[in-house]
């Protein structure tokens, strides 16, 4: 069974405030959006039919140590018969406790993370539970197998220094080619920031960050990918910045296509 959950979950970010509403945003794509239902290899995506929607998780608490908990708990909950998980984020600190409950249900978990900052930092803002630091505190525990971090194009001296000290495989931007893709492990988990993308076609995320990836190229990483995949996040997606929903679009053919591919 495939589930698909939202994480309306944005107290973690670093500069801009507005992801939380992204789930919602994502959903409204499906009914009120300009494309069907369909992926590019032929599969209808329709909730109900290959996939349930579990709705959103509810925050009672503004706390984020207590969020951590909430999202963490919650998505053990939906992996515990191994069904396969899209969760909609939030900003990317929500990855640390979706994935965190996905390595206890795998026990050697490899991770595929498109973005365009390698999120590794020891100590952003004194929050350890930074959108900035998700990859750091996952590494910190062991809790993966493999980390491989693509479209990176904001790598400064820590986050280099931590990708070493955690044997991260991180393909920059400017290095970028499609090679990691045959030395990806199964199970594999994507964690996919919307700002892997180019400003140019995702301007609705909160760090523009130019020289990024097509929204082409990225699909066709996601079609390539010849192991199973066993989780998925979206994060990162601002409405409050977007553009005539255009980038809540591209997000909504991005889940369309890892629905696809994780029902294979």
């Amino acid at each position: 069974m495939l589930k698909l959950i939202g994480i309306p979950y944005d107290a973690n970010s670093s500069y801009l405030r507005g992801s939380a509403l992204a789930p919602k945003h994502i959903r409204l794509m499906d009914t009120e959006g300009s494309a069907n239902r369909f992926c590019e290899f032929g599969n209808e995506i329709v909730e109900s039919v290959n996939y349930k929607d579990c709705g959103d998780i509810e925050f009672t608490e503004i706390d984020v140590a207590s969020a951590y908990k909430r999202i963490k708990e919650t998505i053990r909950k939906e992996v515990k018969d191994r069904s396969k998980v899209i969760s909609l984020g939030g900003d990317h600190s929500i990855s640390f406790p979706v994935i965190e409950a996905f390595s206890e249900k795998y026990s050697k978990l490899n991770v595929l993370h498109l973005d365009a900052h390698a999120d590794l930092y020891d100590n952003f803002e004194n929050n350890p539970y930074s959108h900035a630091s998700p990859f750091a505190r996952l590494m910190e525990k062991g809790a993966l197998n493999s980390l491989t971090q693509v479209g990176i194009r904001t790598f400064n001296t820590h986050q280099k220094e931590q990708a070493k000290r955690f044997g991260v495989n991180v393909v920059e931007m400017k290095d970028f080619n499609t090679d990691f893709i045959n030395s990806l492990e199964s199970p594999l988990y994507i964690s996919l920031d919307i700002d892997v993308l180019d400003p140019a076609f995702a301007p609705g995320i909160s760090h523009h960050e130019p020289g990024g990836m097509s929204t082409r190229q990225l699909i066709d990483i996601i079609q390539q990918i010849k192991v199973p995949i066993v989780g998925a996040d979206i994060v990162e997606l601002n409405p409050k910045r977007d553009i005539n929903n255009a980038t809540a679009m591209v997000a909504y053919k991005l889940f369309k296509e890892l629905a696809s591919k994780m029902l294979q």
